[in-house]
């Protein structure tokens, strides 16, 4: 049967200011990095940031942030977050640890998303970040159904595969209204090492041209760096080295782009009616 969402359903959480999703059009395009390390670059530029993992058939997040701590239950219907790194996240992968897959349709993953939304204590955030699985699924749906969404940002390679898919994510936002804060360029190019040259191994500035094309801003380019992959198989997020880090400056860069383009939103409303049949 036909259902609608209504309004109050898609109210904002309690003390969270400004929910903002990070998408893909594919896999593999390092979204999940961008994710952690603009959370906590946004944290470590003074503000209060939750990370919530809705990749849920890859919750890569806890491995990128070197914990496993279980969330605690306050009570039946309320959880506390995990923190790291000055965020408080949480993750199916916390929940459902090793590698025992995860086969869920779209009734139980709506489930699990509204209550990691709704029953989590975020506390009082400046940013909540949601890591979104990549592509335009029940996950995406779910999270644009139940609360408001100050906006997307799109994480893309300058691949033509990459690109093509990207277009997708930014037309499905488009359809449900939700702002696109911008798009970011990841594994732009590589410096070499030996000559200081630019080598431009997925091609050069697709993302930005992407970006013009959809009349959305361009966050800006993130290079290939072994110390960003490093700091991801570690639990060491190269953001959290600070700005001054050569290997973090872009990454600055892109999250006080993301904030600007957070501040210019207009307030949100109760957010898009969606029809799913």
């Amino acid at each position: 049967m036909p259902g609608q969402t209504g309004a109050a359903e898609r109210a904002p959480i309690p003390g969270v200011k400004n929910l903002v999703a990070v998408a893909s059009g594919k896999g593999g395009v390092g979204k999940t990095t961008v994710a952690v390390n603009l959370a906590v670059a946004l944290n470590r530029m003074g503000a209060s940031v939750g990370l919530l993992d809705a990749d849920v058939y890859g919750p890569n997040v806890p491995l990128m942030l070197n914990t496993s701590e279980q969330p605690q239950a306050i009570d039946e219907r309320r959880i506390l977050p995990v923190e790291a790194y000055g965020l408080k996240m949480i993750s199916m992968g916390l929940l459902n640890p090793g590698d025992r897959p995860m086969i869920w349709r779209g009734p139980m993953l709506h489930s699990v998303i509204q209550q990691f939304l709704r029953s989590v204590q975020w506390g009082q955030l400046e940013y909540l970040i949601v890591d979104l699985p990549p592509g335009t699924g029940d996950v995406q749906l779910t999270l644009i159904q139940t609360v408001s969404v100050t906006g997307a940002v799109v994480v893309t390679t300058p691949s033509v595969v990459a690109l093509a898919d990207v277009r997708k994510a930014i037309e499905m936002f488009r359809q449900v209204n939700v702002d696109i804060l911008g798009v970011v360029e990841n594994m732009s190019y590589f410096n070499c090492p030996h000559c200081n040259g630019r080598i431009d191994v997925f091609g050069h500035g697709e993302g930005q041209h992407m970006a013009k094309l959809f009349g959305v801003p361009f966050l800006g380019e993130i290079e290939i760096d072994p110390q960003i992959r490093i700091g991801g198989d570690s639990g060491k997020p190269v953001a959290a080295q600070g700005e001054s880090a050569s290997v973090a400056k872009s990454i600055y860069a892109m999250a006080r782009a993301v904030a600007a383009q957070v501040a210019a939103v207009p307030l949100a409303g109760a957010g898009p009616a969606v029809q799913i049949d």
